[in-house]
């Protein structure tokens, strides 16, 4: 083991972060132009979306065991209060990463045309839906997917706050402070 201390992320994180940024951009722009789309293609649109979830929620699983095992380098060039602003940034995300993708599974397995509609990750892997949800009475069903709904929305918007701040706060460091943060997060 080298003495020298590390100030990358290993190979591994890297690529995690970069695929589930691009993954969690595009669902955010999927998402948001959904309404605009030909009805022909929204179906496609919500499914496509509700794959990518699940897909960012398996990502998240293998990020939150890497991390676990895999010290990230310090931020020895910050600050104490940003430090701290930067880990409470990085815990509200991955609280996000993992929250997003439970409330939209739980919002689609209380969808009252769930069971005519069978859900599979990109048109190729069957994915269940939660069966605790699905056999529920019917109305209590609805209640649920409205307030399951309504939860993922807010999460939704919780989240962009906080990716706004991760990307700002990585570019004020880089391009204002000259501090060579983002190359310790890229190939």
């Amino acid at each position: 083991m080298s003495s020298q201390p590390n100030h990358r992320y290993s190979v591994v994180a890297i690529v995690l972060h970069w695929v589930m940024a691009v993954l969690m951009l595009g669902n955010i722009v999927l998402i948001w132009i959904v309404d605009e789309l030909p009805d022909e293609r929204v179906r496609l649109a919500i499914d496509t979306h509700k794959s990518i979830g699940i897909t960012v929620l398996g990502l998240f699983v293998l990020r939150l065991l890497w991390r676990l095992a895999h010290r990230p380098p310090e931020l020895h060039e910050l600050a104490a209060w940003e430090r701290l602003a930067a880990k409470v940034g990085h815990v509200g995300l991955y609280a996000l990463l993992l929250a997003l993708p439970l409330s939209g599974w739980l919002h689609d397995s209380a969808w009252k045309d769930a069971a005519a509609h069978p859900m599979s990750l990109f048109g190729l892997v069957p994915w269940p839906r939660i069966g605790l949800i699905m056999n529920l009475e019917p109305g209590l069903k609805e209640q649920l997917h409205s307030l399951f709904g309504q939860m993922h929305e807010w999460l939704a918007n919780g989240f962009y706050v906080l990716f706004a701040l991760h990307v700002l706060g990585a570019l004020k460091h880089q391009l204002l402070d000259r501090q060579k943060l983002l190359q310790r997060m890229w190939f």
